[in-house]
């Protein structure tokens, strides 16, 4: 039998999909673990995904010492493990025996400022993620006569590979083992790799380990450092790290240049124009007046004028050369263009991948190689993409000559549709993002757009004015690949002489702008060009700035604590800030990448680094402990107490990690407020930041992917305030002969949250939740399905008509579009129609208990 070992379970899957004989793979479990038993020319198969890493980094509890072995570690099996700790770090007896100072070493378990000079220098153990796994793994190698190694094929997949087979050697030190490498899921390409089995790469592994070893001591210093120097706060761990950090400083720094921004005064005249029914934009030649006066006399001649003649007519043609292949970070900028973030773009692109959509999305390269078949692809887009088909169509009647970038790779091509799948069955983001990758492969293959610029040149009372119209004459790639493509702004057809209406001139006083933020697909560019992070771990790491509130809107705007963190690193630690130290420590793993260099001096190098630092650092924790102290509580502000004129600031609760509202006064003051669940909440700002009612803070309110809403913070306010209404019978009551059963529609002063609630809810518990926004309406009419009320909800689009049951069986989901969503959908339904209301369960459960 043979063994594969892929990645992930749907890649498994996929694999045995493609290389079996006749006949689908038997789906099996080992354990609870989902394997693929299939045949190969009569041979018996067996794939296995990983969910990734199965193996995490990590350190021990402990950093010993004694004066034979110098300092070591134990692991948990009993194994002895060296600890390179500078003479210069203090040895046990220690004066005290506080944690995290031990009789014989120290505790690095326990976050204590103390520890963190030791536990830059600790060794690192690994330990099983993924137990169940390795188990089958396990299993299964011991029944196997050889194992191959599907991963991805990048530093992290081969690293994953590489842990695995350690685990297979454990139980089956000889067992042969091979390395599959493919660039797509489909059936060529996973076939000629499975016919051309390789030795896996332990250079490649070992860089892949090198980085997660690196950025595990980086991020595991530096967070407790940040935590332990102000700790407490609102709820947060202040989380750094090695490409975190100088990433965070690029966006405050651009945040600096806009505060220093000094504005300048400029003028600009400008107008409209009409010939022949045709009205465009005219505008001073002048582009800026700098002087006031200057353009303030240019417009007093033209303020009045009516009528303005052509001097010239010009007429220029440029071409727009098609864009080259997409790599991960020209998908990740060219998709956040079309409002999709990075993080996302990778998400999705991993899923149009594992279903065999598109190549591998991970990659540097930016040429196709010469064995890809190209014409292949636009055929399999032409038949699979009827809208495609025209521009296949075109592009397959040559000559195919794709364009070129400037890097170029071995591992993979850049990322291209495969041709393959039926993508009627995506919809959302995945269709999105696979019609940006399928057009983008298809302008690579075509000739370039033809832009036709036409300027026209106008004396008005004197003055020099212009036009200026571009028109697409020549689609060329643009017809397959139209975004970011400007509309045409047409010219009447005038010459030299002509007499053209003008009006509506005006003199506009403006101001110079800062230099813009970045969007996030710009950051990932700039990423790139300083060296941060690599194309796997750039999107992530913006996501992490966002997830610890580093970051906030789009484009890209610092926190207060964002700001805080960097300006006292930037003083005690500055270099922790800086691109080159990061870029310094990725050229040393290429180096072990390519047989250059070894993980240990890689590592050792990083640590050094890192404890140059980590002195200055622990000497000045209090001051960077104030600056983040004042910088969280401006974060987290949304306005002043309205009893004592304190802050009133977004706080966590320890005991049910919840979010509130509270005041900074407490315990003098107790004011506090719920904070509306389900939305983002920011402050308002100038008189719309204060309820007129109640004095209380107002609070803008956004829901995911709906219009926001504001609100004032306080339930109890005349503005939140709905009056209790009735809505209907309550069907358990009645069946119950029970009197008294109104169904009250009702809003919670203390919470906010409103529901539907039987007047006699303490004998049947009937109880129904509400829309949080919108008003109600009863119409009097009950379900026909399950008997519950039915109510109109007014809102933003108009009415909404809804039973208030959840579990209401005649309930379904919108229909998506696809066949895969379609199947999913009916399922659905089958099943609700199964259900019994919550309701009358809820009922049925309660007479039973008083029975009993």
């Amino acid at each position: 039998m043979k063994l594969v070992v892929a990645e992930k379970n749907i890649a498994a899957q996929k694999i045995a999909q493609l290389l079996a004989d006749a006949g689908k793979p038997k789906n099996d479990k080992v354990y609870n673990t989902q394997v693929y038993r299939f045949t190969v020319d009569g041979e018996d198969w067996v794939s296995m995904g990983l969910a990734g890493h199965i193996l995490a980094p990590d350190f021990p509890d402990e950093i010993l010492f004694d004066k034979q072995n110098g300092w070591y570690s134990v692991s948990a099996e009993g194994e002895v493990l060296p600890a390179d700790v500078p003479d210069g770090l203090a040895r046990p007896p220690y004066d005290t025996k506080r944690k995290p100072f031990l009789a014989n070493g120290i505790s690095i378990k326990g976050w204590k400022v103390e520890s963190l000079p030791y536990l830059t220098w600790a060794p690192i153990v690994k330990l099983p993620a993924e137990k169940e796994i390795i188990r089958v793994l396990k299993n299964l190698a011991k029944k196997a006569d050889e194992v191959i190694i599907a991963t991805d094929f990048d530093r992290e997949g081969e690293l994953i590979g590489a842990d695995a087979l350690n685990m297979v050697r454990e139980v089956a030190p000889e067992l042969p083992a091979r390395r599959a490498r493919y660039s797509a899921l489909i059936k060529g390409e996973v076939t000629e790799a499975f016919n051309n089995l390789v030795e896996l790469d332990q250079d490649l592994a070992d860089a892949g380990e090198s980085r997660q070893y690196i950025d595990l001591i980086w991020g595991a210093v530096l967070t407790r450092y940040l935590t332990l120097a102000k700790f407490g706060g609102f709820g947060n761990v202040r989380s750094a790290g090695r490409v975190q950090t100088p990433t965070l400083a690029l966006v405050v720094e651009r945040e600096r240049e806009r505060m220093a921004f000094v504005p300048e005064d400029y003028w600009q005249i400008r107008g409209m124009g009409e010939a022949s029914g045709q009205e465009f934009k005219i505008a001073h030649t002048t582009v800026r007046f700098t002087d006031k006066a200057a353009a303030e006399a240019a417009f007093a001649h033209v303020s009045g004028a009516e009528t303005g003649t052509v001097t010239a007519v010009a007429k220029r043609s440029r071409k727009q050369q098609p864009p080259v292949p997409f790599n991960t970070t020209a998908l990740q900028a060219a998709a956040a263009a079309e409002g999709i973030s990075p993080a996302r773009t990778m998400r999705i692109a991993e899923s149009l991948y594992m279903s065999g959509f598109i190549s591998y999305p991970r990659v540097d390269n930016t040429v196709y190689p010469k064995s890809l078949d190209i014409a292949g692809i636009v055929k399999g887009l032409a038949s699979g993409t009827p809208s495609l088909a025209p521009v296949c169509k075109k592009v397959l009647a040559g000559p195919l000559t794709p364009t070129r970038g400037k890097v170029e790779t071995t591992d993979h091509p850049p990322i291209h549709p495969t041709g393959q799948g039926d993508p009627t069955t995506l919809d959302g983001g995945q269709l999105k993002l696979y019609n940006l990758i399928a057009r983008r492969f298809l302008a690579t293959l075509m000739g370039p757009a033809t832009i036709e610029n036409t300027k026209l040149s106008i004396d008005v009372a004197g003055e020099p004015f212009a036009a200026s119209g571009d028109v697409l004459v020549e689609a060329g790639f643009r017809e397959a690949y139209p975004y970011g493509l400007k509309r045409d702004e047409q010219l009447p057809a005038l010459a030299e002489g002509d007499v053209i209406d003008v009006r509506d001139i005006k003199l506009e006083a403006k101001q110079t702008e800062p230099p813009a933020r970045y969007s996030q697909g710009k950051l990932v560019q700039e990423m790139e060009k300083r060296g941060l992070g690599t194309k796997s771990t750039r999107a992530s790491i913006i996501e992490r700035l966002y997830a610890v509130r580093y970051l906030k809107n789009d484009p890209i705007e610092p926190s207060q604590l964002g700001i805080a963190i960097i300006d006292a690193l930037s003083q005690f630690a500055p270099r922790v800030t800086t691109p080159e130290m990061t870029a310094e420590l990725d050229a040393d793993m290429t180096m072990v990448a390519e047989g250059k260099d070894t993980q240990d001096h890689v590592v050792d190098h990083s640590r050094a680094l890192l404890a140059g630092m980590l002195d200055a650092l622990i000497e000045h924790k209090d001051d960077l402990g104030e600056a983040i102290s004042d910088a969280v509580t401006a974060d987290a502000r949304v306005g002043a107490c309205p009893k004592c004129g304190k802050d009133l600031v977004m706080k966590t609760s320890a005991k049910t990690r919840g979010s509130f509202i509270g005041c900074m006064g407490w315990p003098d003051c107790d004011v506090t407020y719920p904070v509306p669940s389900g939305v983002k909440v920011s402050p308002l700002e100038g008189e719309a930041a204060v309820c007129p009612e109640c004095g209380a803070p107002r609070i803008k309110c956004q829901p995911f992917r709906q219009k926001a809403y504001e609100q004032c913070v306080n339930p109890k306010c005349p503005t939140n305030y709905e009056p209790d209404l009735k809505v209907g019978e309550c069907a358990v009551c009645r069946e119950a002969g029970r009197a008294g059963g109104d169904l009250i529609a009702h809003k919670s002063e203390r919470t906010g949250k409103r529901f539907i609630r039987c007047a006699n809810y303490e004998e049947c518990g009937v109880s129904y939740p509400l829309p949080a926004r919108g008003k109600l309406e009863a119409t009097g009419e009950v379900c026909e399905h399950c008997g519950a009320p039915v109510v109109v909800v007014e809102t933003a689009r108009g009415p909404w008509r809804i039973c208030v049951n959840m579990d209401c069986p005649g309930k379904e989901k919108k229909p998506a579009r696809g066949k895969a969503a379609a199947k999913k959908a009916t399922s659905a339904t089958k099943k609700a129609a199964a259900k019994k209301p919550a309701a009358k369960k809820v009922a049925a459960k309660r007479a039973a208990t008083k029975k009993a």
